[in-house]
């Protein structure tokens, strides 16, 4: 478990037990008052509704808001600066209850207790990432790690705020690109890097915001840049892992003493590797990304007329890529169709996807009843995607489909006593899905033949939840909740139709899917302050129609032959004149998750002008269908700890994570070995004093026993890609107010 968060503390607390509250904002649109340090006051002339707090002290990860209804984990900039990762990913795989897909550097999707791709929202301050990651596990998303203030991460459903694709739960990305509040002086910013040895990676960062209170406008400007090379692993190189990416935003808001009014525009292009097979042969394919995205957001505190307070998000975004490889010269089973770039790549696929979506909540002024004091909020949320996945090489995987959703969603809090509250919450939606697909793939001997599927299907997802907060002593929190959640199939789960090169399979889609019913129960305790910190869920789902990809043991051609394609037994071992691809068909089975995440802190000692001590985590998810038989892709057991020192200005950390052994597999699976991961930190921060810049400087080591990681949940894991070995990085950061 990585223990580090940013900032320094306080000089006059030298053992450090108390610690100060990250806000979170993700699981609920009801928003109280902050709970402001002893000895500190916000700063009322910014009249904003995120104001900045206290420092973070080094070495804590349990320092979070604890009066949540679902289970939270959270990533600090300087976390996700000492990281280094190419992707948001990166910080959070390590976490109890997440891991990735790991199917790349510049593609890794998060996964959230053994849930990914259609069931995990990825978003970027409010608003969706808008992109096709959830389509393909190489498909990236566009969001780098240094636009990021704080990353978010609510641990299970989150739909009934932010809709189907939330099922097993979001990861919100949180920053200021859209300006909420005029800074301290009237000026912030910082600038941050690192260099990493795994990969000669190198990348740097910068952010400004400026603000005037006379005119009350704030403006933004960020941009940020990395270079990779191919990483290193126990075995040597792991060819075709480099990643080149650069971006950046500007942002405008108008901000009052109730309230605020902004825009941002953000741009991101990334070029990255796919490793593999492939890549071994010399095919080297890659994937040239790109995005354009428009963000707007807006407060109202109005604090009058019955209402709290009225805020809206939007979102409008273009997003594309293209999937390219190098064939040798003279291969005339590649090339026919394909478009030639000059520098010897053939595009054999592309993606797009057009997407826009709002919502808007407003939270009524608290009520007092005969039981306590109520707080609520009504939302509303709009969507509307245009996705292609057009193939250049064969069948394409996605024609033409438009996705789009309306929905509405209320949220209640009870306050009973100051230490009994309870939630209540409802959504519904409506989602149609209008494209083309295959009603039918089916053949006589090795010859398959497809039935046409042109139309409009609709669902109408239905979901509530109940929850309730108990204060224990010790200023521990209990918390038990319920959900039953629904969630509509997406645009590829009804009309895939073809070939998918990066993941090898010829998916059919199912245009007669049904609506995919979980109903879940989870109980928690939470301590986030004192010197035991400790947070513990254990959770149980039950799927009703649990959507997956069902291999068919069978191994197609990408393009039909006079009408027809040809499939024969991928176990056959024969050699093919052409490259085939195994068929999955996207298919409903009732399911059961069940699992338990455990993590703890505790300061053992005062020591020289800090405090030592030791911390630990476990996790575990177990899935299983109905007849026993074992879901795919399913995270192992993992087990950690270890020992921090941290003072007002040292952050010192050396620790493990194994992670045993995979044995419990799917169909088509084979079995995972077991590695451990050694870590080790140390870091100086300068809190920045009288007008003077802060600044931190670091090192970092990853995998120092160089051992040899297989991701289990990876679709790279059958072609024995190695993930990273032994890497050690050097980061740092200035920055003002």
């Amino acid at each position: 478990m990585g223990a580090s968060s940013a900032g320094a503390q306080e000089k006059s607390q030298p053992a450090v037990t108390e610690l100060p509250v990250i806000e979170v904002t993700t699981p609920s649109p009801i928003v109280k008052p902050k709970r402001v340090q002893p000895g500190k006051s916000a700063d009322a002339t910014q009249a904003a509704p995120i104001v900045e707090g206290p420092a973070i002290p080094p070495g804590t990860t349990l320092d979070f808001d604890d009066h949540t209804f679902a289970s939270i984990t959270v990533a600090d900039e300087r976390e996700i600066t000492a990281n280094g990762g190419t992707t948001i990913t990166d910080a959070l795989q390590n976490k109890p209850g997440i891991t990735s897909t790991a199917f790349a550097p510049g593609a890794n999707r998060p996964i959230i207790r053994g849930l990914d791709s259609y069931r995990v929202r990825t978003q970027e301050d409010g608003i969706g990432t808008h992109d096709v990651a959830a389509i393909s596990e190489d498909h990236a998303i566009p969001v780098d790690p240094n636009a990021a203030d704080r990353i978010e991460v609510v641990r299970g459903p989150a739909t009934l705020r932010y809709g189907s694709q939330a099922i097993g739960g979001v990861v919100a990305v949180e920053n200021e690109r859209i300006p909420t509040f005029i800074p301290k002086g009237g000026l912030s910013g910082a600038v941050k890097g690192g260099l990493s040895s795994v990969d000669e990676g190198r990348d740097g960062a910068f952010k400004v915001t400026a603000g005037s209170k006379a005119t009350g406008f704030a403006v933004h400007a960020d941009g940020f840049a990395r270079r990779a090379e191919d990483y290193d692993t126990p075995n040597g190189k792991e060819l075709n892992t480099f990643v080149d990416s650069q971006g950046g935003s500007v942002g405008l808001s108008r901000v009052w003493e109730n309230g605020f009014l902004g825009v941002a525009v953000a741009h991101i292009d990334s070029l990255y590797g796919i490793p593999g097979e492939e890549a071994r042969e010399g095919v080297v394919p890659r994937i040239d990304m790109e995005q354009d995205k428009v963000l707007a957001r807006g407060e109202w505190r109005v604090r009058d007329f019955g209402l709290e307070a009225v805020r809206f998000w939007f979102g409008a975004s273009d997003y594309a890529h293209d999937e390219l490889a190098m064939h040798a010269h003279g291969d005339d089973d590649h090339g026919h169709g394909e478009e030639e770039h000059a520098d010897g790549f053939s595009l054999g696929s592309r993606f797009t996807n057009k997407e826009q979506e709002a919502r808007v909540e407003v939270q009524h002024s608290p009520v007092g009843t005969v039981l306590g004091q109520l707080n609520g909020a009504l939302g509303a949320q709009w969507g509307n995607r245009n996705t292609r996945g057009q193939s250049f090489e064969g069948e394409s995987l996605l024609e033409p489909v438009e996705t789009e959703s309306i929905a509405a969603f209320w949220f209640e809090e009870l306050d009973v006593t100051r230490s009994l509250r309870f939630q209540a919450a409802a959504r519904i939606e409506q989602t149609d899905v209008d494209g083309t697909g295959w009603s039918e793939f089916h053949g006589e001997g090795e010859e398959f033949h497809a039935h046409a599927f042109e139309g409009e299907r609709g669902f109408t997802p239905v979901s509530g939840s109940l929850g309730v907060l108990y204060q224990l002593p010790f200023d521990t929190v209990a918390r038990l909740t319920g959900q039953y959640v629904e969630r509509a199939p997406d645009a590829a789960e009804l009309f895939s139709k073809g070939m998918h090169e990066a993941t090898g399979t010829f998916e059919v889609g199912n245009p007669f899917l049904d609506v995919e019913k979980a109903t879940t129960a989870e109980i928690s305790l939470k301590k986030s302050t004192g010197a035991f910190r400790f947070d513990t869920s254990a959770y149980y789902t039950r799927y009703d129609g649990f959507i997956y990809r069902a291999l068919q043991g069978l191994a197609c051609d990408g393009a039909a032959h006079d009408g027809h394609f040809h499939c024969e037994d991928s176990h056959a071992g024969d050699e093919h004149e052409e490259e085939t691809f195994d068929l999955v068909f996207f298919r409903q089975r009732d399911a059961n998750f069940y699992g338990l995440e455990l993590s703890g802190q505790v300061d053992v000692a005062p020591i020289w002008r800090g405090v030592w001590g030791i911390d630990g985590q476990y996790d575990f998810v177990r899935a299983e269908f109905e007849d026993g038989e074992n879901v795919p892709r399913i995270p192992p057991h993992r087990l950690g700890g270890g020992i921090y020192y941290r003072d007002a200005n040292w952050f010192a950390r050396a620790g493990v994570l194994h992670a045993f052994e995979q044995d419990k597999i799917g169909a088509e699976e084979i079995v995972t070995p077991g590695y451990t991961l050694v870590s080790a930190e140390i870091s100086y921060t300068a809190p920045g004093e009288n007008g003077a810049p802060a600044m931190t400087i670091g090192l970092k080591g990853e995998n120092l026993a160089d051992d040899e990681v297989l991701n289990h949940a990876s679709f790279k894991r059958r072609e024995d890609v190695l993930e990273t070995g032994a890497s050690v990085r050097l980061f740092g950061s200035i920055s003002l107010n």
